[in-house]
């Protein structure tokens, strides 16, 4: 890809402090996910299981609540950035992860793996959801774009289809199946509850391989934010960068719908917060999506942890509370804007 030229940047300042607040909020939301959950466990006891002085009970909670902060963060990350390329990549604030039958495709593949052989464990769920979901965001992609660039209205027709069918399916199976309906209730909420380290080593190289993919395609991002005629004066392959660019938010958003299941709004909240932070540039968008995304999804799993408690309310109940209002300001804006 040619260089192209940068778009307005706020100031170096003002971005090294949204950089340092960003990496703030996400210590202490981690900080948090350890220490709050059914049992409170108070700063002195967190601090004695990290330097190995806590009993074992005590140690055992927070082993437990960092297998869940660790898949959170890095699930947290791959939606906020995987809705990041699907807003730059459509130009449309409403776009999400779920716009390509992402989550259904994870979730047909959940249901018919149960159907055929009975329920899984967490990790052996991750290996039937996540084909499923890459499958479903490659075959809308792929009917999306066919015969050239069909445009982004064309790519988001194929997604809906795509969900639509897929989600039939998964009502007929679920519906005439009782086992497989009482599996499937609770993966497609959407939570990290009873995610081990396994899980998180799982997505990793996934979500990481992702995330280099959309690095690297920002500044192409930056060009098609001027148009399709502008983008393609500046030099930008834009064929190109629109399609890495899907790829690797398709491979984001199945990794993290593999491993917690479909969890709405982190992908659609996170890229509003991110550009009233760093301004609409996707070179400092992507990376700042890194921070905001799992910090917001930690969060979001504390209070589910905590509003209730004893009852422990899943994160993707609490994520749609929080991303409902930032629907509603997006679309009055949008109004506004017309």
């Amino acid at each position: 890809m040619k260089t192209l030229p940068a778009p307005p940047r706020r100031g170096p300042a003002r971005t090294a402090a949204a950089l340092g607040g960003g990496a703030a909020a996400l210590t202490g939301a981690a900080v948090l996910s350890l220490a709050l959950g059914g049992r409170p466990t108070p700063p002195a006891e967190l601090w004695a299981v990290l330097t190995g002085e806590a009993d074992a009970f005590t140690t055992a909670v927070v082993a437990s609540r960092l297998a869940r902060t660790v898949v959170g963060a890095l699930c947290g990350a791959a939606l906020a950035l995987a809705g990041t390329l699907m807003q730059g990549v459509t130009r449309n604030p409403l776009a999400d992860p779920g716009l390509l039958g992402v989550n259904a495709g994870a979730a047909a593949a959940v249901v018919t793996g149960t159907a055929l052989f009975g329920p899984a464990t967490t990790t052996g769920a991750l290996w039937w959801a996540l084909p499923g979901a890459l499958a479903a965001g490659l075959v809308a992609h792929a009917v999306g774009t066919r015969g050239g660039d069909g445009g982004t209205a064309r790519l988001v027709l194929a997604g809906a289809v795509v969900s639509a069918v897929l989600t039939a399916y998964v009502q007929a199976v679920s519906l005439s199946m009782p086992e497989v309906f009482d599996t499937y209730r609770y993966w497609v909420v959407g939570s990290l509850a009873g995610r081990d380290l396994d899980v998180s080593l799982a997505v990793l190289p996934v979500i990481a391989a992702a995330t280099a993919v959309a690095l690297l395609a920002a500044g192409g991002l930056n060009a098609l934010a001027l148009g399709e005629e502008a983008a393609v004066s500046t030099g930008a392959d834009t064929a190109m960068v629109r399609a890495a660019a899907l790829v690797a938010a398709i491979v984001l958003a199945a990794a993290a719908t593999a491993a917690v299941g479909p969890i709405g709004f982190v992908g659609l909240a996170v890229p509003h917060v991110v550009r009233a932070l760093v301004g609409v540039d996707f070179r400092l968008q992507v990376p700042f999506a890194l921070l905001v995304g799992p910090t917001l999804l930690l969060l979001a799993d504390v209070a589910g942890r905590t509003v209730a408690r004893p009852i422990e309310l899943m994160v993707g109940v609490v994520t749609a509370f929080v991303g409902a209002p930032v629907l509603l300001y997006a679309v009055r804006r949008m109004r506004g804007a017309t």
